[in-house]
């Protein structure tokens, strides 16, 4: 594992790129506890073996401003549409607010990017919406769409498929769901591990978006700390990685 080294800390290379960036964008340093929870997650990710499957990610949360926090830890940066700073949308120990009508990011990461059968969407819930039918991460629709979405009660999901797992009850922490064969999907839903059976489809052409659905007005006004996108993965695993980076914001940031 390669290392980027600090004067006061040895960092994960990746790691310590990423807040080097993050920074940058705050024109001003984190919190050494903030930088160590950061690099923990990350050499956390790789010892599970997950870290390569992470195509497009940001935390969206722990950066010191809203540039900081759209700063990704894997892939192309997210185009902001309508979000502004910190005390308004962004708070750092809980990420960004949407505001159910107009805001969303563009993940510019295409739902094809990642193969048919080999594909993951996740994000962290801190704050559970209150407009029902609103797409936290989405394709769009259609035969072979993926979408994580809010219902207010319960968490929807589809991996390239038309048939969407639903959930019992409203989501919040870490959600996810991941596609590694043809037949059935996984789904994280509220710390529970859940498969649905759902034959896949070609993988639609659209760019995933946050905060909305791709093809149409489905705004969440959901607050979301991490999204990623990329290939399957073992969600309980990045769960556990993500909660721990969240909790420990919660504790390092004042």
């Amino acid at each position: 594992m390669s290392l980027f080294i600090s004067s006061v800390f040895t960092y994960d290379e990746d790691a310590g790129n990423y807040i080097q960036a993050v920074e940058t964008a705050d024109a001003q340093a984190l919190e050494p506890a903030t930088r160590k929870a950061i690099n923990n997650f990350v050499i956390g990710c790789k010892q599970d073996g997950i870290w390569t499957a992470i195509k497009a990610s940001c935390i969206l949360a722990g950066a010191r401003t809203l540039a900081g926090a759209l700063v990704p830890l894997v892939g192309t940066a997210p185009t902001n549409n309508g979000f502004i700073g910190i005390g308004t949308d962004y708070v750092r120990k809980t990420g960004l607010v949407g505001d159910g009508s107009t805001k969303y990011l563009s993940s510019n990461r295409n739902n094809n990017a990642d193969p048919q059968n080999n594909k993951h969407l996740s994000t962290y819930i801190t704050a559970t919406a209150t407009v029902g039918g609103r797409d936290l991460l989405s394709s769009g629709i259609g035969g072979g769409h993926s979408r994580l979405t809010s219902n207010i009660s319960v968490l929807l999901a589809t991996i390239n498929t038309s048939s969407q797992y639903v959930g019992a009850s409203a989501p919040l922490g870490f959600a996810g769901a991941s596609r590694s064969i043809s037949t059935s999907f996984d789904v994280r839903d509220n710390s529970v591990t859940f498969t649905h059976t759902a034959a896949s489809f070609g993988a639609q052409n659209s760019i995933i978006s946050v905060f909305n659905r791709a093809s149409a007005s489905a705004y969440a006004n959901a607050r979301l700390a991490f999204y990623s996108i990329g290939e399957s993965l073992d969600l309980a695993l990045l769960d556990a990685r993500v909660t721990d980076l969240i909790n420990a914001f919660a504790v390092t940031i004042p």
